[in-house]
């Protein structure tokens, strides 16, 4: 089930590092200039009851938790994300430029953490009523240019999903490149490498048929 409102609803998705929230509000700009109400956000987050779990989950108490709690803790974030900001926003006629969604929980602990992709779509069934982005953009990027923009971003220091091995993260981008082959109608791989500039235009390029739409 897609975004039904007169508004579209647009998520970024990649790994750590892949430039989601620098293409997320330059798309977003870029929509303002020619008239399109928007709201930027972000997974997990975007409303209070989001963020709290969001510390949460990027900063866990004691040993952390376990591959199940996190998937229902993003989950949980996730529902009330979509009740509170995205589906209201929608319905106004305004676009949603999403941080990462549901396809993150599918990629992470669907994938890498090995929950496997039915339990997670379940649990967003019934969170969130099964909502799917108009479109999901996937930014891929190398690992070594990863590196090192985590490297000048975080300067070493990562949170409690971030700081996860590299090959964690190697299963990850494995299982986000998987999703969207087997999706092509809902997913548009674009190529993350270069400048923020050159990298929108790709983007703008993959929304062409949802801006003169809408």
């Amino acid at each position: 089930m897609t975004g039904t409102g007169t508004g579209r609803f647009i998520a970024f998705e990649g790994g750590e590092g892949t430039g989601k929230s620098t293409q997320a509000r330059l798309l977003a700009d870029a929509l303002r200039k020619i008239g399109k109400g928007v709201t930027v956000t972000r997974e997990p987050g975007g409303t209070d009851g989001a963020e709290a779990i969001r510390n949460l989950l990027l900063h866990p108490p004691g040993e952390g938790w376990g591959p199940q709690a996190e998937a229902l803790l993003f989950a949980a974030a996730r529902s009330d994300h979509v009740l509170r900001l995205i589906r209201p926003a929608l319905a106004s006629g305004t676009w949603v430029i999403s941080d990462r969604f549901v396809d993150s929980s599918r990629a992470y602990q669907g994938g890498a953490g090995r929950l496997g992709d039915a339990a997670i779509c379940e649990l967003h069934k019934f969170g969130s009523d099964g909502l799917r982005p108009d479109l999901t953009i996937l930014l891929e990027v190398d690992p070594e240019r990863v590196e090192q923009r985590l490297m000048a971003r975080d300067g070493g220091k990562s949170d409690a999903i971030g700081g996860r091995s590299a090959e964690y993260h190697a299963a990850v981008a494995r299982s986000f490149r998987d999703l969207a082959e087997a999706d092509p109608e809902g997913f548009r791989i674009v190529d993350g490498t270069g400048e923020p500039e050159k990298v929108h235009e790709r983007v703008l390029a993959a929304l062409t048929r949802f801006i003169s739409e809408g």
